[in-house]
Parts: C-alpha cells; sequence; structure tokens
C-alpha cells in the first residue's frame, strides 16, 4: 500500500534535452527567400514543409524574382500550413518573390529595400510548336489577371495602384511601400534592438 502511495506521488523528472526541446519550439524559425525562386523551389517549399504547422516565424527576402509558378507556390504554401510569417526584406524583393512576401501576415522593409513590380514576362523554349504558342498565350493572359487580382488581395492594395506600379513596371521603395500601408518600415541600422521590433 506505502509503495502505491509513494508510486502516485513520484513524477518523473523532464530531461534537460526535453526542456531544451521545448524551449527552441517557442523560438520562431528563420527561413531566407534569397536569389532566383525558381532556381531554389525544391529547397524553400522543403524547408517551409518542415516548420511546425500554424507555427511562428520571420522569413527574409533578398530576391530578384524567377518563375511565377515558384512564387505562387511558395505563397500557397505559406497560407495552406497557416504559417504565422513575418516577412522582413532585407535587400530586394521583386517580381515573382512578392507573392510569398504579400502572403505573409506581417510584413517588415528597411528604408533601402527595392520592389520591382512588373508585368509576367513571356518565357517559352525556342522549338515551340505554333499550336503550344497560341495556347501559351491563352494561359499567359488569364494567368497575369489572375495573379494580379491575387497580388492585390493578399497585400491588401487597390487594384488601380497595383496597375499603375505593374505597367509598364516600377521600382517602388521600402519608404513608398510603407506609406500605402502595405509593410512596416524599420530600420535596423538605427534601432538598438532590431530582432524586438520584427519578432
Amino acid at each position: 500500500m506505502a509503495d502505491n502511495e509513494n508510486a502516485r506521488k513520484l513524477r518523473p523528472y523532464p530531461s534537460p534535452s526535453h526542456i531544451e526541446a521545448k524551449s527552441h519550439e517557442r523560438q520562431p524559425w528563420e527561413v531566407t527567400i534569397t536569389g532566383d525562386v525558381g532556381d531554389r523551389q525544391s529547397d524553400l517549399l522543403a524547408r517551409l514543409v518542415d516548420v511546425p504547422l500554424r507555427s511562428k516565424g520571420v522569413i527574409y527576402f533578398d530576391s530578384g524574382g524567377g518563375s511565377v509558378y515558384a512564387g505562387l507556390a511558395l505563397a500557397t504554401l505559406i497560407r495552406t500550413r497557416e504559417l504565422r510569417a513575418t516577412a522582413v526584406v532585407v535587400g530586394e524583393c521583386s517580381s515573382a518573390a512578392l507573392m510569398p512576401f504579400a502572403a505573409c501576415e506581417k510584413r517588415f522593409v528597411t528604408p533601402f529595400s527595392t520592389m520591382l513590380f512588373h508585368p509576367m514576362r513571356w518565357q517559352s523554349e525556342e522549338d515551340v510548336r505554333l499550336e503550344e504558342a497560341t495556347e501559351w498565350a491563352r494561359h499567359f493572359k488569364q494567368l497575369e489577371g489572375d495573379l494580379d487580382g491575387l497580388l492585390a488581395k493578399l497585400f491588401p492594395m487597390d487594384a488601380a495602384l497595383l496597375e499603375t506600379w505593374t505597367r509598364p513596371g516600377r521600382f517602388v521603395s521600402g519608404k513608398e511601400l510603407a506609406e500605402h500601408d502595405l509593410a512596416k518600415l524599420f530600420d535596423p541600422f538605427e534601432l538598438e534592438k532590431p530582432w524586438q521590433e520584427i519578432r
């Protein structure tokens, strides 16, 4: 009887590794989207799948864009996995990289951040057949309109403003993006604790 009493009172003490793991889980994860998003698509998608579902993290952007499908896939994954992602543009965030940037829950830019908005660019193989080119032209026109609408919804921003930035194309500064309430401006070169600002 006494042994049973003691057994009920005793509880296993968590190991140091268990405590460390729990502490690590509370920290926001960090991912970088750099270079051509198409070239790094597999790696980036895998990295976003590796982080816990509905978890909090920071995505640093320094990308000139790339494949529009890669940008769309990243944005879709961020929203599908309900990631509480904070985007920080540490350099450039242009073209296809704007889609995952807009998909983030919070967005930060510095006074030196640059974003290039422009229309989708035609890409095809050199030996493409006439029938394929015709179908691609039809699909291209529809896709361009659909993605413009999606980008305006994700930010969210006025479709007319997006149109003026996109056609024929325009570099937008971090300050200007913040002025339109599409991101928050912060200066890591002036703040004493910039990490506390974005986390």
